[in-house]
């Protein structure tokens, strides 16, 4: 039986809705022009299409892959995700190493004029403001080893720098217990100005969110305060602290909406306000913040009281910062910051499985990071056109629907039971007063979210 003959898979609704929304947008004419220079018309090994690339990376998001293996594996068990990637029967999916291999040759500045593209679409869709963002970061296990640090001076790994430093304080022949004991003793061990990850060397020794010490990566994030949308994504060495880093998430989120303005009717007022936790609180930020002409909103620390030395543009900038995270707006910024800003965090890193990467340099990780940010922008523009935002929650609404009809027939058939008491056991010689009385019409339930 030939190929043509068999029962072709209607596919999935969810990817089918989203294909229809990309083809009517032009996504593959798009991302051909921009990466039409990274492919050779005749040399080199078979190549994957960059719309079909594009596609497998939001797969990644919507599917909880971590890995492009897991890609590859995802492509060819399912006909949905087939048809989605527009793979005939016939056809194998690509290799992981493929992908691997596309995503090396393609540069950052691609990724990120396709998360541009569908800012866009969804500036478009009236689903993204730009007027007030909030920046927040979080850190990212590197695919490194701490054991396989070595030292920047002389490439000596931990345990060889330990016994040599034994051996120099007159332990001639040093054990693991002995060498335990001076490296209890000594400050400062994990510095990041002495070691180093060979296998990574951007990754940074950090102490993750759960106390453990690991090679880590830092990525930042500047999110619509109005809507959600992710507006713009960077990433940095773990070690480096809040009040730096937001200078450039920042720049690039001003440089994403002033994009948004030229390109489409949206964002036409231009970024006004800035919300932020109290980690990024500081006399330089609140300057530069101003400087720019956005207010700031953000979360002062308990310093106790501080003396300005004449700096008048400090304490006019900190004072004016604390009368609006005082006033009414002020306290709904912090509260919508906990759930605009967090839940993209719980969405691709830990829904998504970013937490821990796979690929190694900021480069690599940058370039999955803004297509999963963009495929989180994109289940924005689904929820408003499918009332769901990922595949699973197309299945979870599914299974709602057909509990209430299978309890609205068990409803119809069953008569309705007489209301009930629950009567309290006690001694005869104490009241025998119900202690609970509930009627099943007035019992309430929620589910707590």
């Amino acid at each position: 039986m030939s190929t043509s003959d068999l029962p072709r898979s209607p596919g999935h609704p969810f990817y089918s809705r989203l294909n229809r929304i990309l083809s009517a947008s032009g996504f593959d004419q798009f991302v051909e022009a921009y990466c039409e220079r990274f492919y050779a018309p005749v040399l080199g090994r078979p190549s994957l299409a960059p719309g079909r690339y594009f596609r497998l990376l939001l797969v990644g998001y919507f599917e909880s892959l971590d890995s492009e293996r897991g890609m590859s594996w995802r492509a060819s068990d399912s006909l949905g995700i087939r048809s989605f990637l527009e793979l005939g029967l016939s056809e194998s999916a690509p290799d992981h190493s493929t992908i691997s291999r596309t995503r090396r040759l393609i540069d950052v500045e691609t990724h990120r004029e396709v998360f541009t593209w569908i800012l866009e679409r969804i500036a478009e869709a009236g689903l993204l403001q730009g007027k007030t963002i909030g920046i927040d970061g979080t850190t990212l296990e590197a695919n490194a080893a701490m054991r396989s640090i070595v030292h920047r001076d002389t490439g000596e790994t931990y345990p060889e720098f330990l016994t040599r430093l034994a051996k120099a304080s007159g332990i001639r022949t040093p054990t693991r217990q002995a060498l335990a004991r001076l490296d209890r003793r000594r400050k400062k061990k994990g510095a990041n100005t002495d070691w180093a990850s060979p296998a990574d060397p951007e990754a940074r020794i950090t102490k993750m969110k759960d106390g453990r010490t690991h090679l880590s990566h830092k990525t930042e994030q500047a999110v619509d305060m109005a809507t959600g949308a992710i507006v713009a994504v960077t990433i940095d060495g773990a070690d480096q602290g809040d009040t730096r880093t937001i200078r450039k998430t920042l720049a690039e989120a001003q440089s994403q909406i002033e994009r948004i303005q030229d390109a489409t009717a949206a964002c036409s007022d231009g970024l006004q306000e800035l919300v932020a936790d109290k980690g990024y609180h500081s006399t330089a930020v609140l300057l530069e913040v101003e400087a720019a002409g956005i207010r700031p909103y953000i979360s002062e620390p308990n310093r106790g009281r501080r003396k300005w030395k004449g700096n008048m543009d400090a304490r006019r900038a900190v004072y004016a910062n604390r009368r609006r995270n005082r006033g009414e707006r002020g306290k709904l910024m912090q509260r919508l910051r906990g759930e605009r800003v967090e839940r993209p965090f719980a969405h691709l890193y830990r829904t998504g499985r970013m937490r821990r990467t796979h690929l190694r340099g900021h480069e690599n990780i940058l370039k999955r990071l803004l297509v999963h940010s963009g495929a989180l922008n994109l289940g924005l523009l689904m929820r408003q056109a499918l009332g769901v935002g990922t595949p699973r929650g197309l299945v979870g609404r599914f299974r709602a629907a057909l509990s209430l009809l299978v309890a609205l027939w068990k409803r119809l058939i069953t008569p309705e039971a007489p209301s009930w008491s629950h009567q309290a056991t006690t001694h005869p010689s104490k009241r025998t007063q119900p202690l609970v009385s509930i009627r099943r019409a007035e019992a309430a339930f929620t589910t707590g979210s």
